[in-house]
Formats: C-alpha cells, structure tokens, sequence
C-alpha cells in the first residue's frame, strides 16, 4: 500500500502528523516535492491522498493553488 512505502521513506526524517484527508476521511494527505524551472527543490509543492479510490489533490504552480484533480499514476 503506498502508505507503508511512505513511511518507510520517511525513516530518519522529520516526524510530523500528516492530516486526513477531508474529502474521502479514509486516506492520509502526503507531502509530495518537485522542482523548479531553474532546478531549485521545491518542498510540499502537492499533497495527495494515499486513498486510490479518493485521488483528491492540492498543488501549488508559479503561485497558483489548484485542488481536486485526481493525480494519475505512472508506472
């Protein structure tokens, strides 16, 4: 289940509560990273539900904060 990959990620990182999310109540918001057009790492750029069924999503682009897409998965 992708929330067991995600903690076992997390090993050595900081601790913090991830907040359930709100749309489905069954899934966990995890944290996603990304980078920037000039390479720069950009922290906590996405958050979405481990829930697959749930898929809810919030991300901020150039400023811009969007939230309900469901995020696909690439294999």
């Amino acid at each position: 289940m992708l929330e067991e990959w995600f903690f076992e990620a997390l090993k050595g990182a900081v601790e913090m509560e991830l907040p359930k999310c709100q749309k489905c109540n069954d899934g966990l918001l995890i944290p996603l990273s990304d980078y920037g057009q000039e390479g720069a790492s950009v922290m906590f750029k996405a958050w979405a539900c481990t829930n697959p069924e749930c898929g809810f999503s919030l991300r901020v682009d150039k400023g811009e904060v969007t939230y309900g897409k469901k995020i696909e998965y690439k294999h």
